[in-house]
């Protein structure tokens, strides 16, 4: 009986060990162990960081506001790279990247975008933006289809758009407001509004994101972006029928940020846009349920 005992406790530790691993699977920042190394380029002289993994049809992922490309992407690069080459930077002042005192605004970004897909040389690709980097996104598309988009310094266009719950239809400065820059651990656990499911928030995923945003180093980024004059005009809402290629709009239904009326407006707008709203998620989909967003991705960008 004694040993019996023994063999029931030993069970018992291993359990608790396994169920302790699988919550930390479970983690909504994926291990760097488990994503490529990044690499660099120069642009306009500015360091930007990104991923380069896989190969066929190109995707371009561009993350949001105060996130990086590991955060907002991560558990979906690896399973998009087996059929596609995938490319996710850190945008300018963001993660790894260089972080210049300038005056952010999002036409910024769609600047340092456009130069880094003409460094990497980067054509007939998807472009597909999270929140803020659906904004730039759209923008970015908008622009480079636009008849004055032409030259030596052309934006290379997108063959295809995907927006998941993108900023740019309203003015997003109360939102920005409500977004604390993570100076403490309590800060960083504020990162549960970008969630339905609170409970992906654990002590631990707190820790591991107040580290991530203090090695990022982008709280002026943040300031310099929400106190930016130049928002309100660069909202997208009234300019979608420029964007002529298949679009995908993908929605978490639970969004507390970016209210899914706005993404209904995003799919009314743009000519043949469908989308595509996925239940009992909030923010970021790509991060909250990467197997339900792969499924409402993968089929439209192969």
């Amino acid at each position: 009986m004694r040993g019996m005992r023994v063999l029931m406790l030993m069970f018992a530790v291993a359990m608790v060990g396994a169920m302790a691993g699988a919550a930390r699977a479970e983690s909504p920042l994926e291990p760097a162990s488990k994503l490529p190394a990044k690499k660099a380029v120069a642009v306009f002289g500015q360091k930007i960081a990104y991923y380069d993994t896989g190969s066929g049809p190109a995707i371009v992922l561009v993350h949001g506001f105060g996130s990086e490309a590991r955060l907002d992407w991560g558990r979906v690069i690896v399973p998009l790279a087996a059929k596609h080459r995938v490319i996710a930077l850190d945008e300018i002042g963001f993660g790894a990247s260089d972080k210049p005192f300038v005056d952010y605004s999002v036409q910024t970004f769609v600047d340092f975008l456009g130069e880094f897909l003409r460094t990497l040389g980067v054509k007939d690709f998807t472009l597909m933006g999270e929140s803020l980097g659906g904004w730039i996104s759209a923008l970015y598309t908008i622009e480079s289809l636009g008849p004055g988009n032409h030259g030596m310094n052309a934006l290379p266009p997108p063959k295809k758009l995907v927006l998941e719950d993108a900023a740019g239809m309203a003015s997003i400065k109360e939102a920005l407001r409500r977004i604390p820059i993570a100076g403490t651990l309590e800060d960083a656990k504020s990162i549960a509004f970008v969630f339905h499911d609170k409970s992906l928030v654990t002590d631990e995923f707190a820790r591991e994101n107040f580290a991530l945003k203090l090695k990022a180093n982008d709280g002026w980024t943040e300031r310099l972006f929400g106190q930016s004059p130049k928002l309100d005009d660069e909202l997208v809402a009234g300019r979608l029928t420029a964007i002529t290629i298949p679009t995908l709009v993908v929605w978490g239904g639970d969004d507390q940020i970016v209210p899914l009326e706005q993404g209904r407006a995003y799919a009314a707008g743009i000519p043949g846009a469908k989308l595509t709203i996925v239940p009992d998620c909030g923010h970021a989909a790509s991060i909250e349920k990467p197997k339900e967003f792969l499924a409402a991705v993968s089929s439209f960008v192969d």
